[in-house]
């Protein structure tokens, strides 16, 4: 199949979780023609994207949540106002992903999490057939626990997610654990798509904690901790791309740019993580057996908190209180069954995503098999 690739270029998540499903494609015979990456001018594309990526890579802008002054958690009114003022770029960028469909001649469009696929197939109705892959999608089984606040912000989302979705002939739903099909809204539940860099990863028990960050303004928390507690090392990544590649505070806390060797690097040999509860990085944080703090930036990371605490993975904090995640790391036991089911990804995602295959390359496919 020729598969085209768009993505969601806010955080970390869904442009690491683009890069395994390139390698998954391609290590199977199929080829993908191109990655559309969503901008927004407080984010930049970070550089381990790029080098990990073989497709051409263009982007388009695309709406994005705004961060409060405060630079932590998103403003949830600013962002909407932001957005409005941007509706005639939206409309170019809903355009140009239209022609980009009709030019790489995909037979299979892979969106990740991107607003605006949803709008092209409500505005254009391509006949390429669509699969979106996300934990958001997770957020629709009728099986999956919602918390229990925030209605009003997790309707939103859920319309938001609805809206990614338009005229998709599956949802890929991300989860830490396996869960019936829901049939009726068209949702496979899959295992995250950790890459195999992780899988590979050796896990050790260092004396560090580890962090990533999505705004940056949480960093007051962390000095402010480290102030307190100077004896213990910090390593946290941040997306601050005006900083220098590593700012070293002092001999025990560092802040570091997005480079995804390095955080993995330093993810296997720590002795605890904290993070803003983004899906991707808690999955990684799990497979390698490693206690999570999770600080929740908005209502999509207060659901991927609420299911990894039922998934035993950590605890839920306001802010980076680190001595509640150093109390909880005594006491931590790793979830075997979750590495079971991540390894089972290639298998079960690769499946579902065939099935969408044209005629003619399946024939070919079979072809193949039965000269061999």
């Amino acid at each position: 199949m020729r598969v085209l690739f768009i993505v969601q270029g806010e955080g970390r998540g869904h442009l690491t979780q683009a890069i395994s499903m390139e390698k998954l494609l391609r290590s199977n015979g199929h080829e993908v023609v191109e990655v559309l990456v969503g901008k927004s001018e407080s984010r930049r594309l970070p550089g381990f994207f790029s080098r990990n990526i073989q497709a051409p890579i263009k982007q388009f802008i695309s709406p994005n949540f705004l961060p409060t002054h405060a630079n932590k958690r998103v403003n949830l009114t600013r962002s909407v106002l932001y957005n409005l003022l941007k509706l005639p770029e939206y409309a170019e960028s809903i355009s140009f992903i239209h022609q980009q469909i009709k030019e790489t001649e995909a037979d299979l469009v892979l969106n990740f999490y991107e607003l605006l696929t949803g709008l092209t197939y409500l505005f254009f109705r391509p006949s390429v057939p669509q699969i979106c892959i996300g934990h958001q999608y997770l957020f629709l089984h009728p099986q999956f626990k919602l918390p229990k606040k925030n209605r009003g912000s997790l309707f939103m989302l859920n319309f938001f997610t609805r809206l990614t979705a338009l005229g998709a002939s599956q949802k890929l739903a991300l989860s830490f654990r396996a869960m019936p099909q829901d049939k009726h809204q068209h949702i496979s539940v899959v295992p995250p798509l950790l890459r195999q860099d992780v899988l590979q990863q050796e896990s050790q028990p260092g004396d560090y904690i580890h962090g990533y960050m999505l705004n940056a303004g949480f960093s007051e928390n962390i000095l402010q901790w480290h102030q307190k507690h100077p004896e213990v090392p910090l390593r946290f990544f941040w997306d601050h791309w005006e900083e220098e590649p590593v700012k070293k505070v002092d001999d025990t806390l560092s802040f570091y740019q997005l480079d995804d060797t390095e955080f993995l690097r330093q993810m296997a040999g720590c002795k605890a993580y904290a993070s803003t509860a983004g899906f991707e990085s808690v999955c990684e944080a799990m497979y390698l057996g490693k206690p999570i703090l999770m600080v929740p930036a908005h209502i999509e990371q207060e659901c991927n908190a609420l299911d990894a605490l039922q998934n035993g993975a950590g605890i839920i904090d306001r802010n980076f209180n680190l001595s509640n995640l150093l109390r909880f790391a005594q006491t931590y036991k790793p979830n075997r069954l979750f590495g079971e089911w991540a390894r089972s990804a290639e298998y079960i995602i690769l499946n579902e995503i065939e099935r969408f295959a044209p005629q003619n390359t399946l024939q070919g496919m079979y072809m193949v098999e039965e000269f061999v």
